[in-house]
């Protein structure tokens, strides 16, 4: 039979009917390899030899091939996520550091109008707000933006007596403080209104006021922030000095007579004093 199936002849079976038919190039179907593992036997069957072939790995390419003894790392960087109060800054608004630099940032200011701005991150009326208060810097570029993080300071923001949020303060030159408020995204016309008011250029008639005195005692007398602030003299009369430095021992001047006393101490509906000729 096996011979018959290398001849290509037809094959009988015992019931007198043809088997299958005839079988074309048999023996050389039988014969191609498996690529199947890295072993190679003989087939049972007549057709031939069977090769096992072991399939080779494929080689990187030379730039990806890592050196010997060298290990491969990945380095996955993630940008930081911005924060909501750091979207759409102008470059006249900026986050206040610390106590000091509020302090300061005022009286630098001169005659420039600076809007303090305290926010906290978990306030939503503040994150509403603040897409509007940054157009409304980017269109008034001559105003200085202030931003304090309530809940970075929050012992500055107690000495400041802020204790609503968001809230809003307006410092002008010599004048100090000239606007204090809080609003939300449905009252932004309060804020309109004040920038419009305060914000004209206007020479104002002496340094920058700043903070208020009882606010710059209350921050340097708080313990949980680095602040000092020595107290300003007030300013002596001039006739209270003129009386003083009369009256001391030594002086150079003269016992003053007692119309003159009388009339630096009292005044009078003249004004003018005499020059004593």
């Amino acid at each position: 039979m096996a011979e018959a199936l290398c001849s290509g002849s037809v094959v009988a079976s015992p019931c007198g009917g043809e088997v299958g038919g005839r079988v074309v190039r048999g023996a050389a179907a039988l014969a191609e390899s498996v690529p199947i593992g890295g072993y190679s036997s003989r087939s049972s069957f007549p057709g031939g030899r069977v090769a096992l072939t072991e399939k080779k790995a494929r080689l990187l390419p030379r730039n990806l091939e890592a050196a010997p003894g060298q290990v491969c790392s990945m380095n996955l960087t993630i940008g930081k996520a911005m924060r909501w109060w750091e979207r759409g800054l102008q470059p006249n608004m900026r986050e206040i550091e610390s106590a000091q630099d509020l302090a300061d940032s005022l009286l630098n200011a001169r005659d420039k109008l600076v809007v303090v701005d305290f926010f906290s991150p978990g306030c939503g009326g503040c994150r509403a707000l603040h897409p509007k208060i940054a157009q409304l810097a980017e269109k008034n570029p001559e105003v200085l933006f202030l931003q304090v993080n309530y809940e970075k300071l929050k012992s500055m923001c107690y000495s400041l007596h802020v204790h609503v949020l968001p809230f809003f303060r307006f410092y002008r030159g010599a004048q100090g403080r000239v606007s204090s408020f809080s609003c939300t995204n449905a009252t932004i016309k309060k804020f309109k209104d004040a920038l419009a008011k305060h914000g004209p250029d206007r020479c104002s008639l002496g340094p920058a006021k700043g903070l208020e005195e009882s606010e710059l005692m209350a921050l340097a007398a708080n313990r949980d922030l680095n602040f000092t602030y020595s107290q300003k003299q007030d300013l002596v009369p001039i006739a209270d000095a003129i009386l003083k430095e009369a009256a001391a021992p030594g002086g150079p001047w003269l016992p003053l007579p007692s119309s003159t006393t009388h009339l630096l101490t009292h005044g009078s509906e003249n004004s003018l004093l005499s020059s004593g000729r």
